[in-house]
């Protein structure tokens, strides 16, 4: 049986990996998620005070760009591959509302986006494998077989990064969430190097309304043609 490449693509907390996941799972690809490869860099950023409130020292953290090692190992026990930077697990590190105000910043400098989309492609060069972020059908594999765009609502985005967080037990606002969202989305979207944009093959997938069971249906589907 043929193998393709699956690009997913769309704004922030829009369950794209969640989805990606499951997909790979059922269709036995692998994933790879490329906004946990920027987390790690702004977690690293963060780490060597290299960026804050008010202040980010660009030229240095492209100058330490060396010194990030990220992997995926997969957890048996979790049933995904989690997130390591220089050998230390980072998987939860990265997943804080702190972590997400960087990650658009330190996505904007074109050395760190050279750095991943290299390895991104380098992981798909056998293709049989799922990736979900901001540029995967636009700039890391634009011949992608099949290309998904998924969007929802601000609101809607909002609410359920609010959930994932305080069900993590993280003390925040539901209009800190919100903010950090929608900032998020004019950033990723205005950047000058690879900016969030809707691939002109891509399908479209508005997930306000949809469960999750209902939106890996309709991938699932749509890959299995290709497929097949």
């Amino acid at each position: 049986m043929s193998k393709i490449i699956i690009a997913i693509d769309g704004f922030s907390s829009t369950g794209k990996s969640t989805v990606a996941k499951q997909l790979a799972k059922k269709l036995n690809y692998i994933y790879v998620d490329t906004g946990a490869m920027y987390r790690a860099v702004a977690y690293f950023a963060l780490e060597n005070e290299l960026i804050g409130d008010d202040f980010f020292k660009e030229d240095d953290l492209v100058n330490r760009l060396e010194d990030v090692n990220i992997t995926f190992i997969f957890n048996e026990t979790a049933g995904f591959a989690e997130v390591y930077l220089n050998g230390e697990n980072i998987e939860a590190a990265i997943r804080t509302l702190k972590v997400s105000k960087y990650v658009s910043p330190v996505a904007t400098l074109s050395a760190v986006r050279r750095k991943l989309v290299e390895q991104q492609q380098l992981m798909g060069k056998d293709k049989g494998i799922v990736m979900d972020g901001r540029d995967i059908g636009t700039v890391v594999f634009p011949n992608a077989e099949l290309k998904v765009f998924m969007t929802a609502s601000a609101e809607t985005r909002a609410k359920r990064r609010y959930k994932e967080l305080t069900d993590r037990g993280h003390e925040l606002s539901y209009e800190d969430v919100l903010e950090n969202v929608t900032t998020r989305d004019h950033i990723d979207s205005t950047r000058e190097d690879s900016p969030l944009v809707k691939a002109k093959d891509a399908i479209e997938i508005d997930n306000s309304e949809l469960t999750i069971e209902a939106q890996l249906n309709t991938i699932i589907g749509l890959a299995k043609a290709l497929i097949a």
